[in-house]
């Protein structure tokens, strides 16, 4: 999820006319194509769906982002149909959270350290 949900002019008034909506589905093409650096067939393997469905979720997305900042129009990010990683990379294939992947790195770390420190069977 974003750290803030509402983007746009400080001189504007919030007002469903004023304001542009994108999904959190959106947002995620956005960021992983844009921000990450994702090809569109990698963006859709991660999300779990089409790549013809990221492009056109893409495009809605770059959509709304020109018409907010053109228009000077509030940009909201709320809704849509997605499932939040729960960290457990079998599942998304994400490589894990951050929470996730640290906790992973401590429990490799601690079986190095058995390996290495125990005494060999006789």
């Amino acid at each position: 999820m974003p750290a803030s949900d509402s983007f746009g002019p400080l001189n504007r008034p919030i007002s469903p006319e004023n304001c542009v909506v994108m999904s959190v589905d959106e947002y995620e093409t956005i960021r992983l194509i844009d921000l990450q650096g994702f090809t569109q067939e990698q963006c859709a393997e991660q999300m779990n769906i089409a790549r013809t469905t990221v492009q056109r979720i893409y495009n809605d997305a770059r959509q709304k982002l020109a018409d907010s900042l053109v228009n000077s129009k509030v940009l909201r990010i709320e809704g849509g149909d997605f499932q939040l990683c729960e960290g457990l990379e079998e599942l998304c294939r994400c490589g894990g959270c951050h929470r996730h992947r640290i906790g992973w790195k401590e429990r490799e770390r601690e079986q190095l350290d058995k390996s290495v420190f125990s005494k060999p069977d006789d």
